[in-house]
């Protein structure tokens, strides 16, 4: 088949959007699409069939476009339709409801034959789509229902069995993940949970430490030591903060050596409180070596979500604990700096000494 006269597919390989092809980027569907002339059909971005010469392909802005060059839609990527992406989050957005609608939690051989997949391809699909395995997803949705019914039932019983469990014993061994606290704590709010503390200064500024009886639960930096103090106290607004004694601003002290001299990443026992999701990505940013970044897509793909990019910066933006949880290692896609809780200058701080502990 030749060409029509009017393609141009000379500048193709320095268009910014041939590696969009190339990387087979989901994210790309419905940006543009793609015709090549030695097969007579035009695709989506993510197809999946054999990257062509880009001497043999043009790009065009529109569906519209794609079609008036007569070639014919590719049967393997059905560029006319919904994307593959597309139709999976539709699926995956089902399935969603059907755990969120059900007592019990449905298995994963239901929940498959219930979008029309095979057990092993659902849970792939459904791990890409939301970051989390199907199993996570109703633990999350569990745990919301239990959060929000001790806030809202006549007593803790009540609450345990409105949110699908069929014993009191089931809820409380799993109680204290869920919660991060007694249920009893946790319908006052709460209160009088007791949270020790300690202020203390590095180079980048002050540091607050603070730790429940689980282990720590917040790293904060700032320049105000008294601006640090209040930051906790929106935090956990119904804690009771105790000024620790000489032996936990000892603890302090180790953070500070840390931040001043990294040379391995700081383990510490910690009380990490957060949605299933985010812990997943805090689990993964703990995995991130010291003196080493990488971006969020990296991060997203990392955790087996590579379209929750958004999401894993969110989570990031979430974390309580700095240094500990470095958020810090994540950077954009061409390597510069996003934004930091903390402040910017502080991330390229602690960037900056990481790299020279490791590399000299």
């Amino acid at each position: 088949m030749t060409a029509p006269k009017n393609l141009k597919t000379a500048s193709t390989h320095v268009d910014p959007r041939w590696t969009r092809i190339v990387t087979r980027d989901r994210s790309a569907d419905g940006e543009f699409w793609y015709s090549v002339v030695t097969t007579g059909v035009y695709c989506r971005p993510s197809c999946p069939s054999r990257t062509a010469n880009p001497n043999n392909v043009q790009l065009h802005d529109t569906l519209e476009d794609a079609k008036a060059t007569g070639f014919r839609p590719c049967k393997r990527c059905t560029p006319d339709g919904l994307s593959v992406a597309a139709e999976n989050a539709g699926l995956v957005a089902r399935a969603c409801r059907l755990i969120e609608r059900s007592e019990e939690i449905p298995s994963l051989d239901d929940l498959a034959f219930s979008v029309g997949r095979s057990p092993s391809h659902f849970h792939r699909m459904f791990r890409g789509t939301t970051g989390l395995t199907p199993k996570e997803y109703a633990d999350e949705h569990r745990a919301k229902r239990i959060r929000e019914g001790l806030m809202k039932s006549h007593s803790v019983t009540e609450a345990i069995y409105d949110a699908g469990f069929n014993s009191s014993g089931r809820f409380y061994e799993k109680s204290n993940k869920m919660l991060g606290m007694t249920p009893t704590q946790y319908r006052a709010g709460g209160a009088n949970e007791e949270m020790r503390f300690a202020v203390g200064e590095c180079t980048l500024g002050a540091i607050l430490v603070a730790s429940s009886k689980k282990g720590i639960a917040a790293l904060l930096l700032g320049a105000d030591p008294d601006k640090l103090v209040r930051d906790l106290q929106d935090r956990f607004p119904k804690a009771k903060l105790v000024g620790a004694d000489k032996g936990y601003e000892a603890l302090v002290a180790g953070v500070v050596g840390f931040i001043e001299a990294p040379g391995h990443n700081l383990e510490l026992p910690l009380d990490i409180r957060g949605t299933a999701f985010q812990q997943k990505v805090w689990r993964a940013l703990r995995k991130i070596p010291v003196g080493k970044t990488v971006s969020y897509a990296e991060l997203a793909r990392k955790i087996g979500a590579p379209r929750a990019v958004r999401a894993v910066a969110g989570a990031c933006a979430a974390n309580n604990i700095a240094v500990a949880i470095p958020c810090h290692r994540v950077v954009r896609n061409d390597g510069s700096l996003s934004g930091y809780a903390w402040g910017v200058e502080r991330k390229r701080g602690l960037l900056d000494r990481e790299r020279q502990r490791t590399t000299g």
